[in-house]
């Protein structure tokens, strides 16, 4: 394995009593998909807000293409090349997918975005936004509202807006959330597409999904990482078995 691109040493976060990250440590190689499961409340989004800049660390060190950017904030992570999508599709939904691609590329530019409506029929713009919408399967859906599309589409749109920013690393939350069984396996063969051009830092509960997508799979219980490694070994892992013993995701 190479040297790391992100590297994440004792990283700690507490709300009043419950420690969401307990002095985590994790390394993410370049271009692999490495995923993060556990059982619900492991502490999964807490640490993607942490690693995006969305929320701040109590202590810890988070490292990425060897700077420390543990103090830096979203906008500053992203001009980085961290670029994440969320549980919850985040999308423009009065905006065509095109516009909202378009968008993330003035963003990523440092335009301002009150000049959009005009800016969008730029080449500058257009064009990466189409090549982006085409990566992602959704060139022929470019003029449609984005509210007009499937839960799926959507789903690709927002990673589209991500990969737009042209990103070294790629915060996946929970990308098959709310799918169907076609809609999922969609997105699993996109982002099957990806590997190995592609930096992915997965949270997921779909373990179809993480299976077929992880070139490593670290295992997070109650803040910490519990175990780490290929997923043949860490699916008969004792202390994975344990820790989701009574789920059926593994078993």
């Amino acid at each position: 394995m190479g040297e790391p691109l992100l590297e994440v040493r004792g990283l700690t976060k507490s709300f009043g009593g419950l420690i969401a990250t307990d002095r985590m440590d994790l390394d993410v190689t370049e271009g692999e998909t490495h995923a993060v499961i556990g059982p619900n409340g492991a502490g999964k989004t807490t640490l993607l807000s942490q690693l995006s800049g969305d929320l701040r660390p109590d202590a810890g060190l988070i490292r990425f293409v060897g700077e420390d950017i543990t103090h830096l904030g979203a906008p500053a992570r992203s001009m980085r090349g961290l670029a994440r999508s969320f549980q919850i599709t985040s999308i423009f939904k009065d905006f065509t997918a095109l516009d909202n691609v378009a968008l993330a590329v003035q963003a990523h530019a440092g335009s301002s975005f009150r000049f959009w409506r005009p800016a969008r029929r730029e080449r500058a713009l257009r064009e990466p936004a189409l090549e982006v919408l085409r990566t992602v399967g959704l060139a022929e859906r470019s003029e449609l509202m984005a509210a007009n599309l499937a839960h799926g589409e959507q789903r690709q749109l927002e990673i589209a807006m991500a990969l737009a920013t042209r990103p070294r690393m790629l915060l996946l939350d929970e990308p098959v959330a709310g799918m169907g069984l076609d809609e999922s396996q969609r997105m699993i063969r996109f982002l099957q597409s990806l590997k190995g051009r592609q930096t992915i830092l997965l949270v997921e509960h779909d373990m179809d999904a993480v299976f077929a997508l992880a070139d490593r799979i670290s295992v997070m219980v109650y803040g910490r990482i519990i175990a780490s490694g290929r997923p043949e070994e860490v699916r008969v892992n004792p202390e994975v078995r344990q820790a989701y013993l009574g789920e059926d995701t593994l078993l």
